[in-house]
């Protein structure tokens, strides 16, 4: 197993983020919830075993990412891009008006967020050379 951690590991980690992210729901209309909200009373086994494979996932990176860096890193993580939206804002990137921009920007970020979870332990082990518990070869 490969425990080098490189920039294509976490364009990996991160375009499985991304798919989970935008793939359970996105302001366009190709998603898992626009899917299941379209099919007003037609529910069905398909629907729901796609929705169980999102919960599963999404309980994978979110333990990860809880286990990895902490509701105080989730926060501080979040902070940190609510000031980078706020600045982007500030100087006319975007514009509070545009509620779809904005929200593509919001999942964006809980996908970079999910993937510097997924991806912590490699890069605190790569800054400051500790190891953690579950990396140790027997």
């Amino acid at each position: 197993m490969a425990t080098e951690f490189t920039a294509g590991g976490f364009l990996a980690r991160w375009l499985f983020a991304a798919a989970l992210v935008f793939g359970t729901y996105n302001p366009s209309d190709y998603s898992y919830f626009n899917w299941v909200v379209s099919r007003t009373g037609e529910f069905g086994p398909v629907m729901a075993m796609a929705g169980v494979a999102l919960l599963i996932a999404w309980i994978v990176f979110l333990r990860a990412t809880l286990e990895s860096l902490g509701l105080l890193g989730i926060f501080l993580g979040g902070a940190l891009f609510a000031c980078l939206i706020w600045w982007l804002i500030d100087i006319g990137v975007l514009s509070v008006d545009s509620t779809n921009a904005l929200t593509w920007v919001i999942l964006l970020v809980l996908s970079l967020i999910l993937a510097a979870g997924m991806s912590w332990s490699h890069i605190s082990r790569r800054l400051t050379g500790q190891v953690d518990v579950e990396d140790h070869d027997r």
